[in-house]
């Protein structure tokens, strides 16, 4: 009996550790980002390479801000706070091509100290049975500056 409590134990804290993980890494639909970037409650950042900006364009009122940084991860950071003013806080949402890379900047970014970090996780092509902002038919702009 006492074993199986233990056993019983184990499982909830792993299932209340696993919740907490996934709870800190939230995502978000690529509808519902442009939708509240439309409304002025989010901020889409691209992480992805001006090549890429170039072939695809860029989701509609995003900020195109590179992850590929010739000077690394810092003139990221640099740039991004910039975007959204210094402000931690902003409630932010990070896209690529398919949510591989957007979700190494939302974990980078936590632990730089941004508060509100999304990753639109079907990213631009799809992933899964997501299909992704150009699949959504999703408005995109020319990259002006890649």
């Amino acid at each position: 009996m006492l074993r199986s409590l233990r056993h019983l134990a184990c499982a909830v804290a792993l299932l209340l550790a696993i919740s907490q993980a996934s709870a800190g890494e939230p995502s978000i639909s690529a509808p519902d980002a442009f939708q509240q970037a439309r409304n002025g409650d989010l901020v889409v950042i691209d992480v992805r390479s001006p090549r890429e900006w170039r072939q695809t364009g860029i989701p509609a009122g995003a900020k195109a801000i590179t992850m590929h940084d010739p000077e690394g991860l810092g003139a990221f950071l640099k740039n991004l706070l910039r975007s959204v003013e210094g402000d931690r806080n902003a409630r932010i949402a990070m896209i690529c091509a398919r949510g591989n890379r957007s979700h190494s900047m939302q974990q980078f970014l936590t632990q730089n100290g941004f508060t509100r970090v999304l990753d639109v996780s079907e990213g631009m092509l799809g992933r899964g049975r997501s299909p992704g902002w150009l699949a959504r038919n999703l408005p995109v702009e020319a990259c002006t500056r890649c």
